[in-house]
């Protein structure tokens, strides 16, 4: 484990073989693996090393976890400007990621609030770089999935909040085109937006839709912290076609009875997930995927339909299935996942070929339609797809290390 700066230099250079930068290892697919390689685990990199209280600048090490930020800093009135599903990932890997949130459309994605990374070469060089100081490093590094060099140090600006709470409102909708008027109408008025939809209800693919606003409200007892554990991994998936139905309704059903208009905690309303630690032991030995894409927005309505009605008639289904608008804004990130358009992310279990041939069919749609997949949540898709996806790719490549390497550089670059 990586816990001393001082020392990372003569642990990460002069051996043989290929490493890699691990924090938390919340990627689904291969971006934080290396097989038969080396991870470098920077996980003991968790120092804070400056917070500014009157501007909200904070400087730390790669591997402080964004939930550890979020508590030391909102009662002091500041907050991570974007956050993704969970905040059990490390600084280092929100940056390689470029990880995104629910208020795209307003604020951007993680890297266009750090303004400054220390990286460091396999070959021992270290680099500063940020939006004006050698920012061709600092757009290779932010989404360059670790491949740079690993992240030591970072600063970021936080932003201002009243209190820990959102004015939230959740709005079922009957079908995509009634999603598509919520986003359209949200976006000026309300900082976070996303979309719970069911794929597997046949009836036109209806939604819950939420939004919510951080609240000045006066303060409340935050909520007791319960964490529960999947305690153990079922001998088959408890996502099928038996229950995901049925599982779906009783979702859709109970979250429209409560529909309308609440005052939320931020870890209730952004990492729901968080209060079931190992809940993908759900879906049994074989694990599962998630297919994550992102399409411009004069092809989302169609592309997503198309998507939705190719899982419809494979008899798949999700019930971690999100669907949500990226703001017309260009990624900071020349390897960045989010740009304008429509994101639809679903779960699948495991099921082999099927599950494959699945996708299959949903790349040629996203491929059609001109978008990408997001690397961070992937474990198959075809390199012609990451190469045409990321049209910055051969310019990428540039800045790659070269001692370092995952699983998903040697199966998309090759190296």
């Amino acid at each position: 484990m990586l816990n001393d700066p001082a020392k990372i230099k003569s642990l990460v250079s002069g051996g043989d073989s290929l490493g890699l930068a691990h924090g938390m290892g919340r990627s689904y697919g291969d971006a934080c693996l290396n097989p038969e390689g080396i991870l470098w685990l920077t996980t003991g990199l968790d120092h804070l090393i400056a917070f500014d209280g009157s501007t909200g600048r904070l400087t730390c090490e790669a591997g402080v976890l964004l939930r550890d930020i979020q508590r030391l800093v909102i009662p002091r009135g500041w907050i991570l400007p974007v956050t993704p599903g969970t905040q059990l990932v490390t600084v280092g890997g929100a940056i390689a990621n470029d990880v995104h949130g629910k208020n795209h459309h307003l604020l951007g994605s993680f890297g266009d609030h750090v303004q400054r990374i220390k990286l460091l070469r396999t070959n021992g060089e270290m680099i500063g770089c940020g939006p004006h100081t050698q920012p061709d490093w600092f757009a290779a590094t932010v989404g360059g999935l670790g491949l740079t060099g690993i992240i030591v140090e970072a600063e970021i600006q936080l932003r201002r909040v009243a209190s820990p709470w959102l004015q939230t409102e959740t709005i079922p909708y009957g079908d995509l085109d009634e999603f598509f008027q919520l986003a359209d109408g949200s976006e000026v008025d309300w900082e976070h937006t996303v979309s719970w939809i069911d794929c597997v209800s046949g009836n036109g693919n209806r939604g819950l839709f939420m939004r919510g606003n951080f609240s000045d409200s006066e303060q409340r007892p935050e909520p007791k912290k319960r964490q529960l554990v999947m305690p153990f991994v079922p001998p088959i998936s408890l996502v099928n076609s038996l229950s995901l139905r049925p599982f779906n309704a009783a979702y859709y059903n109970l979250k429209k009875s409560k529909a309308g208009s609440a005052i939320v905690h931020y870890e209730s309303f952004f990492y729901p997930l968080d209060n079931l630690l190992e809940w993908n032991r759900m879906y049994g030995p074989k694990g599962f995927f998630q297919y994550q894409s992102v399409v411009p927005r004069e092809a989302g309505q169609d592309a997503t339909r198309a998507m939705l009605g190719e899982i419809a008639k494979s008899g798949e289904g999700s019930f971690l299935a999100v669907l949500k608008t990226f703001g017309n804004r260009q990624p900071v990130g020349m390897m960045s996942f989010p740009r304008p358009g429509v994101t639809l992310a679903l779960d699948f279990p495991n099921k082999s070929a099927k599950t494959l041939k699945l996708f299959e069919r949903m790349d040629a749609i996203v491929r059609e339609a001109g978008g990408r997949i997001y690397p961070a949540k992937d474990a198959r898709m075809p390199r012609d797809l990451f190469e045409a996806g990321y049209p910055r790719l051969h310019e990428f490549l540039k800045y790659r290390d070269p001692g370092i390497s995952s699983g998903l550089s040697r199966r998309l670059m090759g190296a």
